[in-house]
């Protein structure tokens, strides 16, 4: 079971990672994941995670108060908001409902993002 969960926390860690580029890819819900997987498999792995310069403090700062930097929030929601315009006119053009689909996944997203708490410090 270790073997699975550490392939697994692998895979969880390199979705997140995709997540920061590809804005309909959640990324701190994979990272989260990944640590969760981690802990039950391996300490070193996990201590690694936490301690990573990148993400190490974005999880612990998210698992501690559950909270979204506002800096965080804005690249986010206009992140999702800009690819989605942007294939909502001009890949998905002619097809209505797939329009319609782009832009209420772009609105759930939103809101999702914004029921978090805003965090008032800056994780550094």
């Amino acid at each position: 079971m270790k073997a699975l969960f550490i392939c697994l926390g692998f895979l969880s860690l390199g979705l997140g990672i995709l997540g920061i580029f590809l804005p309909l890819l959640p990324t701190t819900p994979f990272l989260l994941l990944s640590a969760a997987l981690f802990a039950r498999s391996s300490a070193k792995l996990h201590k690694w995670l936490l301690g990573h310069s990148v993400f190490g403090p974005y999880i612990s700062s998210f698992m501690a108060d559950k909270s979204i930097s506002i800096r965080i929030k804005v690249i986010s929601i206009s992140g999702i908001w800009i690819s989605i315009l942007y294939a909502a006119c001009f890949v998905a053009t002619g097809k209505l409902w797939l329009q319609l689909l782009l832009l209420s996944i772009a609105s759930f997203v939103t809101i999702h993002i914004l029921s978090f708490k805003t965090r008032k410090k800056e994780v550094k």
